[in-house]
Parts: structure tokens; sequence; C-alpha cells
């Protein structure tokens, strides 16, 4: 019971760092676009990358279960050139991870970028900085509480997740059972000492990790 349960740990925080790494990676060129650029799809795409904000879980959980499923499209195509099954993988639960967690990256780095004051890039272009360099060595360094809050928000969210997991990985130990998951199961079991292991362990990691975002963006307002 004890390596089952640092089992779902590992799991839950190997999910946990490669989601957010990946949504860092993916929401830096997605926020400055958001922030900066004007297109005509632009308000379409906003809603499509906060979507995850108020749809039931369940429910992408279920479009992309649909999607993998080596019986449709994409999932057909996947196994017959790629030999790859997303369905109840956790490479599976990865990729439903990153895409119900990129408004939780997104938004505070667009947010924290809109915030700056335009004469800051255009100073920087002025002086022949590229965009690139720009971006890098002017705006980043200048919405590091912006960086601190996506990244910690994104693992919050992803370790207490639970219904696009359930529904794309399912709950095979060791591969797609998460913390919040084993929970579940613990409490149908009437196993409640186990269930408060767990729970206790993300109550704790979800209360650090807000504390931080407060303390670092109190310390910037000051």
């Amino acid at each position: 019971m004890y390596s089952e349960f640092i089992e779902t740990l590992f799991v839950t925080g190997k999910l946990a760092v490669a989601t957010t790494i990946l949504l860092f990676i993916i929401g830096l060129p997605v926020s400055y676009m958001l922030a900066f650029a004007r297109f005509r799809l632009k308000i379409l795409l906003e809603a499509l990358i906060s979507m995850p904000m108020v749809l039931p879980p369940t429910v992408m959980g279920y479009y992309l279960l649909v999607a993998f499923s080596p019986q449709n499209g994409f999932g057909k195509f996947l196994e017959h050139y790629f030999d790859l099954r997303l369905a109840f993988t956790f490479e599976g639960i990865l990729i439903a991870s990153v895409v119900f967690g990129l408004p939780f990256m997104i938004q505070p780095l667009q947010n924290g970028l809109m915030s700056l004051p335009e004469s800051l890039r255009e100073v920087s272009y002025t002086l022949g900085k590229s965009k690139t360099k720009t971006f890098f060595r002017v705006l980043l360094p200048n919405i590091k509480p912006s960086i601190i809050t996506g990244i910690a928000m994104t693992f919050a969210h992803c370790i207490g997740e639970f219904g696009v997991v359930l529904m794309v990985g399912g709950d095979i130990p060791g591969v797609t059972r998460m913390a919040s998951i084993a929970i579940y199961d613990q409490a149908q079991a009437l196993n409640y000492t186990v269930a408060n292991r767990y729970s206790l362990i993300l109550f704790l990691i979800s209360f650090v990790l807000l504390t931080i975002i407060f303390s670092v963006n109190k310390r910037h307002k000051v």
C-alpha cells in the first residue's frame, strides 16, 4: 500500500511538472501574440483558450477521449502511422492536461505583458533590439510576478485535476492514476486514512503555491 501511495504521488508530480514545462514553452509565444498582435480571429482564439475555465472537465475529457480513440480519424492515424495510442496512457493524459491547463498559464502571462507600458518596447526597438531580444531581455524580466503566477497556478491546477484525467487516462496504477483519483477511490472503499493522506498533501501543496503567488504579487506592488 505504501509503495502504491508513493507511486501515485510520483505520477501526479511527473504529470504536473511536465505539463507546467510544456505550457510555459507554449504560453510564451501565444501570450505575446494575444497581447500585441491584431488579427480578425483573435477573439475566437482567446475564447477557445479560456474554454477550460468554464467547460465541465468531463466534457473536454470526453471529446479528447473520442479524438484519441483508434476507432476514430485522429487516433487511427496515430496508431497506423506512428504506432501510438493516447487513450489510457500517460502521454494521453499529458496532452489532455496541457490542453485543459492553457488558460492558467497563458492568461497571467498575457495580462502581465499587456500591463507593461508601450514605451518599453518602443525604446528597445529604437536601440536596435529585435523583437525576440526585446521579448526575452526587456519584457519577460518585467513580468516576473505574472510568470510565477502562471507557473504556480498551472502546477496547482494540474495536481488537482480529476475529470479530464479520469476520462482520458482511466485509473491505471502507476500509469494514469493521479492523487485526485486515488482520493475518490479510497473514499469509495471507506479507506479514509489513505484518502486523508492524499488530500492533506494536495492541500499543503496548493496552500504553499497560493502563498507564494500572493507574496510575490504583494512585494511587486510595494
